[in-house]
Formats: structure tokens, sequence, C-alpha cells
């Protein structure tokens, strides 16, 4: 069982009647449902106005993977809990960052660059290429994935390089996006994928939750042993070659290497 965590602002679909009508249970409550009707996701969900964002400790701690929608309340989600998501992924929890959520103060925090790209809202058509057909997000889909109309983005998009690029989009007004991004941070793994403007009905698409059904897969964590970190004892009997001598003559010795 894969215990993911859904998030989002939850402000757009409250605000907007159009996009209430789109997603009328919110964009988590859509991607939640859809992802739900595979038995191995345990999901639950959380949104900005809950108490800590609805990522308390012991959600955190019980989330193997965060997927994050985040749009024009970036700003209102706290340091702390912002934090506390960073060090989760340091310390092996995925994450899956949504569209918009590129600005977001996890994703931002974790790139370590501004993460801004060009964008325009044109009803313009997307085709998503698949670059890596082998890779595990990309299982089961076809060489591209084409939406008739969504929002634009377009490089230069400020991130650092991948260490792995999955898909790229074109757009019909001529620019082009790296779409399908995944990193590796501490003992975690980050996926950042580009679609869902939530304007239009993505997230009810069959391929695009295969994707993300693919990506919760992918950025699970794998029993790892985690790494001993600091200072320790060695591993075999060595003689300390500081043996005998002073406190003054060891800092003395240690100066003397830097």
């Amino acid at each position: 069982m894969i215990n993911v965590t859904v998030w989002n602002e939850y402000f757009h679909e409250r605000k907007d009647e159009k996009i209430g009508k789109i997603y009328p249970k919110g964009i988590h409550g859509a991607i939640a449902e859809m992802l739900g009707r595979d038995e191995e996701f345990n999901i639950r969900t959380a949104t900005l106005d809950m108490p800590e964002h609805g990522l308390t400790d012991e959600v955190l701690e019980n989330t193997d993977v965060l997927i994050w929608w985040g749009h024009i309340k970036h700003g209102d989600v706290s340091e702390e809990v912002a934090e506390k998501v960073k060090k989760r992924v340091l310390d092996g929890m995925g994450l899956i960052v949504l569209h918009s959520g590129h600005l977001s103060k996890p994703f931002v925090k974790l790139m370590g660059t501004v993460c801004r790209s060009k964008w325009r809202e044109n009803d313009e058509k997307e085709r998503i290429w698949v670059i890596e057909p082998s890779h595990p997000i990309a299982d089961g889909l076809p060489e591209y994935i084409e939406i008739e109309e969504e929002e634009t983005y377009g490089e230069r998009f400020e991130i650092p390089a991948p260490d792995e690029l999955v898909f790229i989009s074109w757009f019909s007004g001529g620019e082009v996006f790296r779409s399908g991004c995944c990193y590796k941070r501490g003992l975690g793994k980050v996926f950042y994928f580009r679609p869902g403007h939530e304007g239009y009905p993505i997230y009810y698409r069959e391929d695009i939750i295969k994707i993300l059904s693919n990506a919760v897969r992918w950025a699970k964590a794998t029993n790892f042993t985690r790494p001993t970190l600091g200072h320790y004892e060695a591993i075999e009997n060595v003689k300390d070659k500081f043996e005998g001598k002073s406190e003054a003559e060891r800092t003395h010795a240690n100066l003397g290497k830097s």
C-alpha cells in the first residue's frame, strides 16, 4: 500500500463558478478520486485552509508521496510547513509537483532556483512528447499525448538541469517546455509535471492519471538503509595517531590540513 496525500490550495474552485463546475470537489478531490480507483493507493487530501495546511507532522510522517497543486496562494503557505515538506523529501518522501506548483515554496526550496518561466493563457494545443519511453513514469504511454486546450508555458524555465527528463511539451504558439522533470534530493524523489491549469478538466483524463499513477510508484521510497552522517567511529580497529598528544598538538595538526 502506498500512502498518498493530495494537496491543493482549493481557492479557484470556490471563488470562480466556472472552475467550480469543472472541479466541484476541488482539484484535489478529482485527483484523489481518479487515483483512488487503484487499490494500491491509500489516499488522503489536504488544503491550504486546514490547520497547518493539512500537513501536520503525523500526516507527513505517514505520507509516502505528496502531490502538490498550487497557483496564486504560494505566499500564504507558512515557512514552517514548507520547511517540513522539504525535510520529509530529504528524508525519503516522494514529491510530485503539478503545473503552477513550480513556484511553490517546497519546490523552490528543493531546487534552489527561482523556478520561473514564460507563460500565457490562450487556449493553445499542447503536445507532450515522451522522450524517455523506458522510464517508469512513461510506462504504457504512446509516443505523445495531445491536449487540445491548455495554458502555455515556455522556456527559459529556471530550474536546475533535471536528473532525468521524461517529457517535453510543444505548444501551437511555437514554444517548447521541459514538462516532465525528475530529481533526487537527499533520500527522496521529486517529479515536476507541467499540465493542469485550473480552467481545463485535465485531471479527468485517463492518460494524465496514468502518468500520475506511474509517478507515484516511481517516487515512493524503496526500503533503503539510512546512511550514517556526521562523526562516527572507525569500522576497523585503527590506531589513534593522536594518542598521547596534547589537545594543543591535536588542534595544530588539524589546522595544518586546512
